[in-house]
């Protein structure tokens, strides 16, 4: 049942999401460094589609469901999906998650990265080195045969194991391919062992998010921006990946995942 509903890549097909992967992360490294204090987050989102179409590529986000922009660009207690603005202004001690896709060959690359700006308080960095390591901890635990859950318990154990951060439900990663969101979708919580087998072939986007405080959450009037409901602040990050007969490919990073995956990644990337 399941292995019918999520998406099978060949070898040729990975490659082609590689492709589309490397764009969204070209992308990022731009607005990595363009992101600071005194740029709007409108002006993020003006050079994020300038950079994905300069590459012959389509912004995954930009009409998806009346989505009106090609980042979402979440400041502080925005969670996900915050619509940038040209009114919205950085500022120092902010941090942003920028969330990004790109379609090249009609395959889709999708990530995000969260950027202190400027001067940062220590605890809020190491709120971000855990959803970092959480997020890495979840890619290692995508294994043939193994459980789609395994995923989801080894995002929640890092990040309880490093601190007492709220995890957000109701919102996590998603298969990806030929569609930006395909089956299935990953919590960043819960039991190991539950779920469809993966196998070589599947692909999905993982992306952790935790809050300084409460996990609630809520959906503002624009019908997109996530907000934490004590105002917290939260962070956010995510790769795409895929399973390989030979090991792990994390599609939107540059090293294929070689620095924090070793030898479990493929050997294309050793």
């Amino acid at each position: 049942m399941f292995r019918r509903r999520i998406q099978i890549k060949t070898a040729e097909q990975l490659e082609l999401m590689r492709a589309a992967g490397l764009v969204v992360a070209r992308t990022l490294a731009v607005l990595r460094e363009a992101a600071r204090p005194g740029v709007s987050t409108g002006e993020l989102d003006a050079l994020a589609e300038a950079t994905i179409r300069s590459e012959g590529a389509v912004p995954s986000f930009k009409g998806y469901q009346g989505f009106p922009a090609t980042i979402c660009a979440s400041v502080n207690d925005r969670v996900v999906h915050a619509i940038p603005s040209r009114d919205e202004v950085l500022s120092d001690g902010d941090l942003i998650s920028i969330d990004c896709g790109a379609i090249l060959d009609g395959w889709h690359g999708d990530s995000a990265i969260t950027v202190p700006i400027g001067d940062v308080e220590p605890d809020l960095l190491e709120m971000l080195r855990v959803v970092e390591d959480s997020l890495w901890a979840g890619i290692a635990a995508a294994r043939p045969d193994g459980r789609l859950t395994n995923i989801s318990h080894a995002i929640e154990t890092t990040i309880r194991d490093l601190g007492p951060y709220g995890i957000v439900e109701g919102y996590g990663g998603h298969g990806i391919g030929t569609e930006m969101h395909q089956e299935p979708h990953i919590h960043n919580h819960g039991r190991a062992g539950r779920g469809p087998r993966m196998t070589v072939g599947m692909a999905f986007a993982i992306e952790p998010m935790i809050t300084w405080g409460s996990p609630e959450v809520v959906e503002l009037d624009d019908g997109w921006t996530v907000v934490t409901l004590d105002e917290s602040v939260a962070v956010h990050v995510e790769h795409s990946m895929a399973i390989c007969d030979d090991g792990i490919w994390v599609l939107t990073a540059f090293d294929g995942g070689r620095e924090r995956l070793g030898d479990l990644v493929t050997a294309r990337q050793r």
